[in-house]
């Protein structure tokens, strides 16, 4: 017996590393596309305007394709499912270097976000199944490690760039590396196969009540996310007269202090729970944006900003993690929730500057304020139901009950 437990907690070791070597090569394709838009842009012969219509469709395709997911690891099982729409997504990098033209570059977005979409929704929903069969939070590592992979991406985006190499050329390479450590890594996750009795989850459906609340949380966090990491640096040199170099590096130290904090979130969750951790958090993003609207010198402002990410760092994580215990269809719960929190990632940098060319920046940030605030009062939802001992004692080979990718 007591062997038998050795060998699946190191099993269970081995998946929580697997799959966080997972989130790492997702993220590591959103870096490389990033860093070569420019190039991008200029190949398609596209406008600034067109530009922005063309990067509204990753997040369209993703909404429309990742209720999808549920069915195929119903069909699939869970480790098949991940395999394929990760190397999907890998491979979909390729595409956006050969659109020919505005039209052509809509479209090859559009299948670029539904292989994310998809591939996010089966990647978090394994990561929750790992984490409740451990028996303690990694949601919050598994995206600091996607953070990372976002920074390795646009690193080397950023050498090849550097380098004045085509991004036809780039992207292709990167596509294939990353498509053969992804199929490397989804080896060791979690395979679970749904029963033979159990019904499949419908193809598109609403998100159930559940998510909806839980997701309100999460746009409150990606709001304040998108709006710091894009404006930002638009603050701190328009508003507080900045050199162009120190407000760019606000940008980078929001995104450093994003990724740290997440690496780190997992032991603040243990110690003092989902709920107590977004309040804390809620209110530390709360305090980050009064010193960004009462800024006198960019100093403050960028402390102010660090304090944003580290105060919203952990909450999309929690989010995923509460909505796949929140009801009986685990992946329709997480698709649900990502649906809600890529929208916000959409809408925050139009709204922010909307809102700012109608008043002011300031006035902008003030919302930004008021949306953190909103982690604090609406924390509760997150409140976690007491995990499975059932789920930490199966195997991974085990058949469990399933709605999706989570078993």
């Amino acid at each position: 017996m007591a062997a038998e437990t050795v060998l699946s907690t190191e099993r269970l070791r081995r998946a929580r590393f697997a799959v966080a070597a997972v989130f790492c090569v997702h993220g590591a394709v959103t870096g490389s596309f990033a860093t070569r838009i420019p190039w991008i842009q200029e190949h398609a012969g596209v406008s600034a305007g067109q530009l922005g219509l063309a990067l509204a469709f990753p997040a369209l395709g993703a909404s429309v394709a990742m209720p999808l997911a549920g069915a195929i690891s119903h069909r699939f099982g869970a480790r098949t499912a991940l395999r394929g729409l990760l190397a999907l997504w890998t491979l979909s990098l390729t595409l956006p270097a050969l659109a020919p033209n505005v039209w052509g570059l809509c479209g090859v977005l559009f299948v670029y976000g539904a292989t994310a979409g998809m591939s996010d929704v089966a990647m978090n929903a394994l990561g929750v199944e790992t984490e409740n069969r451990l028996g303690r939070s990694i949601m919050s590592s598994l995206h600091g490690m996607w953070s990372v992979g976002a920074l390795l991406g646009s690193a080397g985006g950023t050498v090849a760039a550097h380098l004045g190499t085509d991004a036809r050329v780039h992207h292709l390479i990167a596509a294939l590396i990353l498509t053969v450590l992804g199929l490397a890594f989804c080896q060791g996750v979690l395979d679970v196969q749904a029963t033979p009795d159990e019904e499949a989850p419908p193809r598109f459906s609403l998100p159930p009540r559940s998510a909806l609340v839980i997701g309100a949380i999460g746009f409150c966090a990606v709001f304040a996310e998108g709006a710091s990491l894009d404006w930002s640096a638009v603050y701190l040199k328009d508003e507080l007269g900045s050199s162009a170099g120190l407000a760019a590096a606000s940008t980078t130290a929001f995104a450093l202090t994003m990724a740290a904090a997440r690496l780190a979130g997992d032991r603040v969750v243990d110690r003092f729970g989902a709920v107590r951790t977004v309040r804390v958090g809620g209110a530390v993003a709360t305090l980050g944006g009064l010193m960004v609207v009462l800024a006198p010198h960019a100093a403050v402002a960028m402390a102010g900003f660090g304090l944003i990410g580290l105060g919203v760092a952990v909450v999309v994580p929690l989010a995923f993690a509460a909505a796949a215990r929140s009801g009986p269809n685990p992946s329709q719960a997480i698709a649900g929730v990502a649906t809600i929190t890529y929208t916000s990632g959409l809408i925050a940098p139009s709204a922010i500057g909307g809102i700012a060319d109608a008043t002011s920046l300031l006035f902008s940030f003030g919302l930004v304020t008021l949306l953190s605030l909103g982690l604090v009062l609406g924390a509760g939802v997150l409140r976690p139901g007491a995990r499975a001992a059932a789920a930490s004692a199966r195997t991974d080979d085990a058949p469990a009950k399933s709605s999706g990718p989570v078993a």
